[in-house]
Formats: C-alpha cells, sequence, structure tokens
C-alpha cells in the first residue's frame, strides 16, 4: 500500500515597509522590492516587472503624494498559489487622483508623465483605491507565468475602481 504525505497549502508572503517620501526613499523601495523577491525565489520575470513597478509607483509617490512629514507606503503580497505579486503604494494625498492613462500628450522630450503608463504596460492589472481618512492607494498586480495560466500581459481594467490612471 502506498501512502502520499500531505501537501500543506503554499501561505501567502506578505512584506511591508513605511518610507520616507523623498528620491531616496523611493529609490529604497526599489532595493527593497529586489531583496525581498529573491529572499522569497520569485522568478527574475516577475521581479523585473515588479522593480519597474515598484521604481514608478514610488517616485510618484515621493512627487505627486507628498505631504510634509508623511511617509509612504510599499507592501507586497505574493500568492503562490495563483502566482500572483500584488503591488500597493499608499500615499497621504487622497486629494490627488492620478489623470486617466489615455492622455498621451506627454511629449518625447518630457522628462515625467510616463510613470503609469508603463506601469499599465508591465502589470496585469492595476488601479487605485481610497485609503481614509486621506490618502490613497495605488496597486498593481504581475502574475508569473509560469506558475499561473494567465495569458501574458493581459492588462486590464478592473471593474469597480477608478483604475488605469497616470500621474
Amino acid at each position: 500500500m502506498s501512502t502520499t504525505s500531505p501537501q500543506l497549502p503554499a501561505s501567502v508572503r506578505t512584506f511591508a515597509q513605511q518610507l520616507s517620501s523623498t528620491r531616496r526613499g523611493a529609490r529604497l523601495a526599489r532595493l527593497l522590492t529586489h531583496e525581498q523577491l529573491r529572499a522569497w525565489e520569485t522568478s527574475p520575470d516577475v521581479t523585473d516587472r515588479a522593480e519597474q513597478i515598484v521604481a514608478e509607483l514610488a517616485a510618484n509617490a515621493a512627487l505627486h503624494g507628498r505631504v510634509q512629514g508623511r511617509d509612504f507606503r510599499l507592501a507586497l503580497t505574493q500568492d503562490p498559489a495563483t502566482g500572483t505579486l500584488r503591488i500597493a503604494v499608499t500615499d497621504t494625498r487622497g486629494d490627488r487622483l492620478p489623470s486617466p492613462v489615455t492622455d498621451f500628450a506627454t511629449s518625447p522630450h518630457d522628462e515625467s508623465g510616463r510613470g503609469l503608463l508603463i506601469v499599465a504596460a508591465l502589470a496585469d492589472r492595476w488601479g487605485t483605491e481610497p485609503y481614509p481618512p486621506g490618502g490613497k492607494t495605488v496597486w498593481a498586480e504581475v502574475s508569473d507565468l509560469a506558475a499561473s495560466t494567465a495569458p501574458p500581459h493581459a492588462a486590464e481594467h478592473v471593474a469597480g475602481t477608478p483604475g488605469n490612471v497616470a500621474e
């Protein structure tokens, strides 16, 4: 008689960190993401995409979501069962919502204005949600194509969220 040992379901992994709303804080967010995903043994595809997404969202939080003396928050949640990594950056400026991504008026010579277009291109899904009492969270999800059956880069608007917006 052959017996199999029971398999425990993979547990969801989380990481969260408050960071200063500065360029240095934004850079540290990207470095912390790299190290955390390396520790979780995340695939290189997901890690590369996540690092760029975090860089854009953290830069937006430091530039557009900054309130003097208030930090922004980086949160990573990895669900090995679904192969999904959720990135969430929360800032304290709920009154400054991003502009729609459909605004392609940014000149090719401008040094900024493309951050959330990059997020939209790299994420499978993304959007925004209020963070009471006065902030907002911009989130993005990246699927590990080797671990899931999701189609590659099926960027979609999530119903019920103000998603697909740009700062």
